[in-house]
């Protein structure tokens, strides 16, 4: 759609401007969505492959518990629990990538997983609280990830708009602008010729 502009030489000097501007720009944003779906594509196969992963090692952990708490009786289990040995507090932090904020998760801890007495407990139940320990790890970098994912996902879609729109929206209607001026223009040059060329011959005819 052609913008409703005066053909004038100055509108089509910053028309021309203007085209060359949104040009560069769709080129910077189409580089832009490349880089990130090139980034989402890496996360999704790392966080795929980390579900799988941990989907492994958190059936592991129960089969262990459940295996330690059939040789302890219930009150020994419940005992082993009164008290909680190892705190876990999560701070936001975040990271810019081509303009987006992805989370970092950072982990403070203080104590320790096992908080209890060995000596009426059994080894697979302190087998299993360090497995457990290693899950929460996991989970809470999958969390991470799947944050960041989603982010991306989310800067991906902005950017497919902003590139279809200067692609298909704003790009042609400078281009038709710029061509519509250029043609009023030489109309109005061919004009001028013209009258020029009359005004001559009426001259020559009056000497």
């Amino acid at each position: 759609m052609r913008l409703d502009v005066s053909p004038t030489r100055m509108e089509l000097l910053g028309l021309r401007k203007r085209t060359a501007l949104a040009k560069r720009g769709h080129k910077l944003l189409k580089d832009k969505q490349d880089e990130l779906m090139r980034k989402l594509l890496e996360g999704l196969k790392i966080l795929r492959e980390l579900r799988e992963k941990l989907e492994r090692e958190l059936e592991f952990t129960i089969k262990r518990f459940l295996f330690a708490r059939s040789s302890m009786n219930s009150g020994e289990v419940e005992e082993a629990f009164l008290l909680p040995g190892k705190e876990l507090r999560i701070e936001l932090e975040k990271k810019r990538f081509l303009n987006v904020e992805v989370p970092i998760f950072k982990r403070i801890v203080s104590g320790k997983i096992h908080c209890y007495g060995f000596a009426r407990t059994s080894p697979e139940l302190d087998l299993s609280l360090l497995s457990l320990e290693k899950v929460v790890e996991e989970i809470i970098e999958l969390a991470e990830r799947e944050k960041s994912i989603e982010l991306i996902a989310m800067e991906i879609q902005r950017t497919r708009r902003r590139v279809n729109a200067l692609e298909y929206v704003l790009i042609p209607s400078l281009v038709e602008t710029v061509r519509y001026i250029q043609m009023k223009l030489s109309e109005m040059e061919r004009g001028n010729l013209s009258r020029l060329m009359r005004i001559k011959e009426i001259i020559r005819g009056s000497e």
